[in-house]
């Protein structure tokens, strides 16, 4: 059996900005007859809209998925009736060599073991500066929009008008996604691959209704800190005496602070 072992955590933390609306969608049961077709989801305690941190990481698995060849779909998420294909490795051991699984985690099959993610993405709640932006606009819901659409029989040109519910552009969202280092030589592929991801998405949308506009966003990578395990034994550390750097492109001066020499002083 296979013990994974942590060298440390890479902390990543900045702002997700939204360039057009945002729509990533609640249950409809608790709502009143006449209310939104399709509201926004919402912490149950304010009440303010947020982005699960579930979105954000399926979004950039399914991204990466695409932009790597080997990864073919071969595992339904869905029904039969309504498949939902995706990449998926069926054991530990593939899971550990694949750069899709070993970033964001797999579920064994039958006798597989599981392959926990190495990254985590926390919830994505709005910035102080947006929830006081969003308290003042006057659209008739709290923090959001409305956004009505007609569809549009085909055949007999009849309209089936809709309302939906978006989080206003120019709102920004608190992001946080954390990494476990394992080795060296994998995390720089992990690391470099959700880069990739990250880019991805601002060229494509998160949330619902992507092709009709919604959810182009734009990530602000603010500070990338990499703590050593002796960073958490000894916590009264300076911050100083961490790593810390402020842009993607600079990954290479996080590595050192990893290696044996520095994970034994």
């Amino acid at each position: 059996m296979n013990h994974r072992k942590i060298q440390g955590k890479i902390v990543i933390t900045g702002v997700l900005e939204c360039l057009t609306g945002l729509h990533i969608g609640a249950s409809k049961e608790n709502m009143e007859i006449g209310a939104l077709d399709s509201p926004v989801i919402r912490d149950p305690i304010t009440r303010q809209p947020f982005i699960p941190g579930s979105s954000l990481k399926g979004k950039l698995r399914a991204l990466l998925e695409k932009a790597t060849p080997a990864c073919e779909p071969k595992r339904n998420g869905g029904t039969r009736a309504k498949p939902v294909m995706r990449h998926e490795c069926d054991d530990f051991d593939e899971a550990a060599n694949c750069p899709v699984c070993r970033l964001f985690g797999s579920t064994g099959q039958g006798n597989g073991r599981n392959f926990p993610a190495r990254l985590r993405v926390r919830d994505l709640h709005l910035t102080a500066d947006s929830f006081a932006m969003l308290e003042k606009i006057d659209t008739g819901l709290l923090y959001t929009e409305w956004k009505f659409e007609n569809a549009l029989d085909r055949i007999t040109s009849a309209a089936n008008p809709r309302n939906l519910e978006r989080v206003p552009k120019g709102s920004c969202f608190a992001a946080s996604l954390l990494y476990d280092v394992e080795d060296l030589e994998t995390a720089r592929e992990d690391v470099e691959n959700l880069r990739l991801a990250l880019r991805l998405l601002e060229d494509d949308a998160l949330g619902g209704h992507g092709s009709r506009g919604y959810g182009q966003v734009k990530v602000e990578i603010q500070k990338i800190m990499g703590k050593r395990l002796t960073d958490y034994l000894t916590p009264e550390k300076e911050p100083g005496e961490m790593i810390i750097i402020t842009d993607l492109s600079r990954l290479d001066d996080l590595w050192p602070h990893f290696s044996r020499e520095g994970v034994s002083q």
